[in-house]
This record gives C-alpha cells, structure tokens and sequence, in this order.
C-alpha cells in the first residue's frame, strides 16, 4: 500500500515573533537548519518504502511561498488545498482523505505538522512502518513521544495493552495538558506519551470513523471540496462551504470516540517549537551554553539564544537570555518568559500596528518587495521581480510612481504602451494610470520604486489583469 504524506501547515508561530509573522509563519522559515521547516517535513520522508508524493493543506495565504518552496528542494506536491479560514485539523485531514480515495481507493495517509522538528530520522522511519502494520490490522495510528520531562504544554496519550503487531498499544486514554503535580505522575508512571499530532490511517476508514462521530464535518467538507476550484497548482476549498464547517481536531472528532485507536511509543528527538526556548533546546551550543546565528559579539554571554538576522548584534556580561534581531524589531526576553511573547502579538494587533503581519521584505509570487523609507505623503522601496514574471495589470487611485532600474531589464506597459528599461533608466507613472511591470530576462530585475500621494496603503491597487489569479 502507498503511503501518501499530507502536510498540515496552517499555523502562525506567534510565540516566535520577531521571526515568525502571519505573513511568513514558523514553518516557511529556516528555523534548525538551512531548510525551512515545512522543506525539512518533506526531505525527512525520504527513503520510506512505497511513499507517496504529498498533498499539502495550507493557509491561502501562503500558498506562492509553499509551492516556491517545494520546487527549491525538487518535489511536485499532489494537490496544495487552500483553507479559506481555519477549521483545525479534522476537516483538513477530511479533504486529505477525501481526496486521496479519489486515486488510490487502499490510500493510506501520514498526517505531518509542518513544523515540526525531528533529529533522528531513521527512528522516525521504524515508528512509521510500526504505525503502517496497526493500520493494516484495523487500528488508527497516533505517535506518542517519549517524555523526558514533565511538561505542561502538551496533552498525554496513555497506553493500553500491547497489539499483536507488536510495537503498537491500544490506547487506553487521552489526557488534555495537566498541571505540574500530574505531569509529573505521568512521568514517573512510565505510560504516558507526549501527543505529537501526528497521524496514520487508512483514508477510507477515517472518514467511515469521522462519519459516524462527526458527519457535520464530513458533509461540510464533500460539499466544500466539490464546489471548489482548481487554478494553477491550488486547489480553492469553496469558501462558504468551508466557512459553515464546525472546527474541531482529530483527536476530539474521531480518536477519543473510536474503538480502534492505537499509539506507537517513539522516542525521535521530537520538538514542536513552540517558542524560542525549545530552539535553544536544540541547537548546538558554543562553550558557554549559547545557541547563535548570524552576525553576533558576545563577551561574558551565558546560556542565550541570539539571532542576528540583518544586522550586528553585540551582547556583554548576561544570562538566559533570548534576544532576536529582524530589520524592524528587536526581541530581548528572559528565557523563562519564551511563552509571553505572544503578549507581544495581542498587543501589535490591538494596536492596529503590521509588524506582526508582515517584515520589511514581503513576498509575492513574482518576487518580493522591501520597505526602505516612509515619510509623509512618500515611501521608498526595493522591488525584485523573478525572471518571466510579472506584476498585474494595476492602477492606483492615491499615488504615483517612479522607477528606477538598477539591474536587469523592465517591460513596462502604460495605458496599453509599452517600453523597455535597462540599467539607470527611469520611467514615471502618474496616478490613476493603468500600468504592469514585467521582467523578460534571465536574471532578477531589481529596481527602486519611489510612492507619492495622499494614500500609500497596499490596498490602493485596482487589478483589471492577473496571472496568478489573485483578486
């Protein structure tokens, strides 16, 4: 039977802002290694006997990002399904089967976080072919990790009689996250597991499960994954259908109602990182105990993660420390405190700020671009288009423009004419005008853009033509 990876990557990673926003989220980072999380999910597959290529489900949102960063590391997903909102993981794995029974009626699918961390592959690899044997016994498979530590912040699965298979256990019961007293029970009682959220089940017997504990949730997710529409490389889930979908995980709608339900114990170097202090957990440690990366002075340091992402950051004579440098905010806490910083998001978005929205570098499908300078009634930025592409076909009703090529060539299309501009070549488009910028060549096409007006907002953008469908 083919094993078909479906990858949830719908999070936002707020407990690692500055790095990690609603626009980039933890699992389009490189958080670990140079990869980004959701490439590590993929590549760590490889070498599975009979897998699949995956179906990933993701936010709308991010759906140019994950398929550049599929094609960067040379897989060809099955589907990417856009979320119009978020349901949780139930209707997510639900599309997943749904659709996977549509090519391969023995479908088996293995439900991955795609920011997750996991340093010992091949464990991982003989916890999945424990997890596939349960599965062709009947049984639903979780993965439960092996504790080291009485932690709070993640439920339990308590294990029951072993199965015949042998390396799986029925699962006696699952516990939500306790207090330290019963966290530490568990530990000692050598029974329970860390829940991971990670799945095994054969397609057809999920949804015959999910049918039986939740069909508002199946119902709502056929007629979503029928209404919806296919363009470029994304599947659309119809929005209303969708939107009308209860939310609710796996484990609530169909693990802790099943008769079938069976847990592989596995012990994988398995992390969630869920704040910045579990990334100082795992990454490797200089003489003093610090994690760093990027260009970072430290003298008297001791026990800190610090991360320098655009500039030089220089820290003398403390301890336990985060500290987290991007191009428009800086991070400094306790490392006790890893799990406030969510605070720090509650308050930028209560206050109508964007830094926990976007960095200074926002990417789109045709490239990126970076906000250099913001002053009354102008702003300054930096584009990069990719070669081949090319912007829609716009018009602003607030502002004006100047660009100006700095390398690389522009097409640049004016109320229907056209111009070619090369290096130190300059053009100006006057507000209201209908306007698209494109690169024809083989290398990036950067240039600086100068806005002036009464309104510089990213929704002042009237789009008439498009080829990637955005509205």
């Amino acid at each position: 039977m083919t094993i078909y990876p479906v990858i949830l990557s719908g999070g936002s990673g707020t407990r690692l802002w500055p790095l990690s926003r609603a626009a980039l989220p933890k699992q389009l980072l490189p958080l670990a290694s140079d990869l980004t999380m959701v490439q590590e999910t993929v590549q760590r597959l490889a070498g599975l006997p009979d897998i699949g290529q995956p179906l990933i489900v993701c936010n709308n949102e991010h759906r140019f990002l994950i398929a550049e960063q599929m094609h960067e590391i040379g897989i060809e997903p099955l589907g990417i399904y856009l979320e119009p909102v978020g349901r949780n993981t139930a209707p997510a794995a639900a599309i997943a089967a749904l659709t996977l029974l549509k090519r391969d009626p023995d479908a088996v699918m293995l439900l991955l976080p795609a920011d997750h961390l996991i340093r010992d592959v091949a464990a991982f690899h003989t916890a999945i072919r424990a997890g596939l044997d349960a599965v062709g016994a009947g049984f639903l498979v979780t993965f439960g990790i092996v504790p080291d530590a009485p932690e709070t912040g993640y439920g339990y699965i308590q294990r029951g009689d072993v199965l015949p298979a042998g390396a799986a256990h029925r699962v006696a019961r699952f516990v939500e996250k306790p207090n330290l007293e019963n966290a530490e029970k568990f530990l000692a009682a050598g029974d329970y597991y860390w829940n991971s959220g990670m799945f095994l089940f054969n397609c057809q017997q999920f949804l015959d499960e999910l049918e039986s504990t939740r069909p508002d949730i199946l119902t709502a997710c056929e007629e979503a994954l029928n209404r919806g529409q296919h363009d470029l490389d994304f599947c659309r889930l119809d929005k209303t259908a969708f939107a009308a979908c209860p939310s609710d995980s796996i484990d609530y709608a169909v693990m802790e109602h099943t008769q079938h339900a069976a847990v592989v114990p596995t012990d994988i170097g398995w992390n969630d990182i869920g704040a910045w202090s579990a990334l100082w957990d795992v990454g490797s440690k200089d003489a003093n105990g610090n994690v760093l990366r990027g260009d970072v002075y430290l003298d008297g340091v001791n026990d800190s993660l610090v991360r320098a992402e655009s500039r030089m950051v220089a820290a003398i004579g403390v301890a336990n420390l985060l500290i987290v440098e991007t191009a428009d905010a800086v991070l400094v806490a306790d490392k006790n405190c890893a799990q406030d910083v969510k605070k720090i998001v509650d308050f930028l978005k209560a206050s109508g700020r964007s830094e926990h929205e976007f960095h200074t570098r926002v990417f789109r499908p045709w490239g990126w671009y970076e906000g250099i300078d913001l002053g009354e009634r102008f702003q300054v930025k930096r584009i990069m288009v990719k070669p081949g592409e090319k912007l829609s076909l716009q018009m602003h009703h607030h502002r004006a423009e100047h660009w100006i090529v700095v390398s690389g060539t522009a097409r640049v299309t004016r109320d229907g004419v056209e111009e070619l501009l090369t290096e130190n070549q300059s053009t100006y488009i006057p507000l209201g005008t209908t306007h698209r910028l494109e690169n024809p060549g083989r290398v990036p096409l950067h240039l600086i853009e100068v806005q002036s007006g009464s309104y510089l907002g990213e929704d002042d953008i009237v789009r008439f033509e498009d080829i990637y469908q955005r509205s």
